[in-house]
């Protein structure tokens, strides 16, 4: 022991000391919350809100596009078997009742701009790509309706870990001035800072994590929905041109 003294000599010795001191310090969460300063308070309450926003944001997509999976599963067969029966003011009644499929809102304008000119006897290429933008444009609604609130938790997942950063920065000046302003300071004088430092990392790494888990969960879904429109347009364009078709030839 001796041997191992003289080696590390007294100041190291020292820094093990002041680490080791009399001075006691818990690191409960009552505690760390008296230590926290205010900017160390701004953060936390910055990243709770982020938090709440979070979880909002979570619930309702994920109400929403279960809702949207749901309806577009029990509307696809109705419809299909009213554009079977070339019965389209029925197609157009079912897709009105399901207002939360994202399919019934693309088909059904479609199906309204096509109706509107079904009374006409010659094919017309610009009734035809009349029907066609009106697709596009139910998709392009029905995309951008989807993706709301997405590029806020895109936001979220970039930002919170530097918002904690900005707290760690705090706790960690904060933990210097209290070294700098005691002779012979043990872990009680910076252990606050110390504790709000880490907090606030932990805070905004636990606010980030699930928004970008989130995001890029959400951003699969609506790209597979926006397949399953784009498939649907096309399948409907592939049906006007059909029905015009017999229209000629009846």
């Amino acid at each position: 022991m001796t041997f191992l003294a003289s080696l590390l000599g007294t100041d190291v010795l020292g820094f093990f000391l002041m680490f080791a001191g009399g001075d006691k310090i818990s690191f409960g969460i009552y505690d760390i919350a008296q230590s926290l300063t205010i900017p160390g308070w701004i953060v936390i309450f910055i990243l709770l809100g982020m938090s709440v926003y979070l979880i909002a944001i979570g619930i309702e997509r994920m109400l929403t596009y279960n809702k949207a999976k749901q309806q577009s599963r029990q509307y696809a067969p109705k419809v299909a078997q009213a554009l079977k029966t070339s019965n389209i003011d029925e197609a157009i009644n079912i897709s009105d009742k399901h207002k939360d499929s994202h399919l019934a809102m693309v088909v059904s304008s479609g199906l309204k701009e096509f109706a509107a000119h079904q009374g006409n006897s010659n094919i017309s290429a610009d009734e035809m790509e009349a029907s066609k933008r009106a697709l596009e444009r139910a998709i392009a609604v029905k995309t951008a309706e989807l993706k709301r609130g997405l590029s806020g938790l895109a936001t979220v997942g970039s930002t919170a870990p530097f918002v904690g950063l900005f707290g760690t920065v705090v706790g960690i000046i904060g933990a210097f001035v209290a070294l700098a302003q005691t002779e012979n300071a043990g872990i009680g004088a910076v252990g606050g800072a110390i504790a709000e430092a880490l907090v606030a990392t932990a805070f905004g790494i636990a606010v980030a994590v699930p928004a970008v888990w989130l995001f890029n969960y959400f951003t699969n879904k609506v790209t597979s929905f926006g397949v399953e429109m784009e498939n649907s347009a096309s399948e409907l364009v592939d049906y006007f041109i059909k029905q015009r078709t017999k229209q000629l030839k009846g």
